[in-house]
């Protein structure tokens, strides 16, 4: 089994803060409320949560 390092885990965090700070707007846009954007933002902490304790 291969471990990642610390700077491939910092690096998967950024490559998943781009969508929830672009995704967030877009989806905030589309609803017009905070309530499905903070349910996308939970999505996208749970799917980077699973590629980072890989």
């Amino acid at each position: 089994m291969i471990k990642m390092n610390i700077s491939r885990k910092l690096g998967m965090l950024v490559f998943c803060g781009v969508p929830a700070i672009i995704g967030g707007g877009i989806v905030f846009a589309i609803f017009d409320s905070y309530i499905p954007v903070l349910i996308y933002e939970i999505l996208l902490y749970f799917a980077s949560g699973v590629m980072i304790s890989k």
